[in-house]
């Protein structure tokens, strides 16, 4: 079990269409703890600083007309905002992939208890101890291979189709034609 377990890790890790989804959701956990320290450490050195919030310092800076621009202030603002608009984007892909793709409550389960859910399990059966209510017939062969799927199907809907799949697409309806 151990070996094939490796064998498709290594197909999702090494294959360069889903690798940077792989890296994503394995990291997904660490970005999210790290994003909330980032900003409880902002708000309380702001709090201890300027004594007041970073909303309310921030709107009255604003209304003085104060410029931020290359400020520490406005550094940290701008790493929070990056970090939090990439989480966005990853919550809107896995909610897309939830309530649009034929097979996405299951994949949407899978991903979450394997990657995106606060506190990681343990293991590979705790993962589908957990999922048994909610994928039908779960067994370790069918883990991997809907986990596959699942990000497969992530990374179309966060990276989009790459140049070679459309032109395999292309060629399935254009078998004729030496363009594609």
């Amino acid at each position: 079990m151990a070996k094939k377990k490796k064998t498709i890790e290594s197909e999702i890790t090494e294959n360069p269409v889903y690798h940077d989804t792989w890296r994503l959701l394995k990291k997904y956990r660490d970005v999210v703890w790290s994003l909330e320290l980032s900003v409880q450490q902002v708000r309380k050195s702001f709090q201890i600083e300027y004594g007041s919030s970073i909303e309310d310092f921030l709107d009255s800076i604003y209304l003085a007309g104060a410029d931020l621009s290359g400020s520490d202030i406005e550094h940290h603002a701008k790493c929070i905002e990056r970090s939090h608009k990439m989480l966005k984007l990853m919550e809107s892909a896995v909610e897309l992939l939830r309530t649009k793709h034929k097979n996405g409550e299951s994949y949407y389960w899978i991903l979450y208890y394997t990657f995106l859910s606060p506190q990681q399990l343990r293991n590979v059966d705790e993962i589908i101890e957990k999922l048994r209510p909610l994928v039908r017939d779960i067994s370790y062969r069918t883990y991997y291979r809907k986990r596959q799927e699942a990000i497969e199907a992530l990374s179309s809907v966060l990276w989009g189709y790459t140049s070679k799949d459309c032109l395999d697409v292309l060629r399935m309806f254009f078998p004729e034609s030496p363009n594609f």
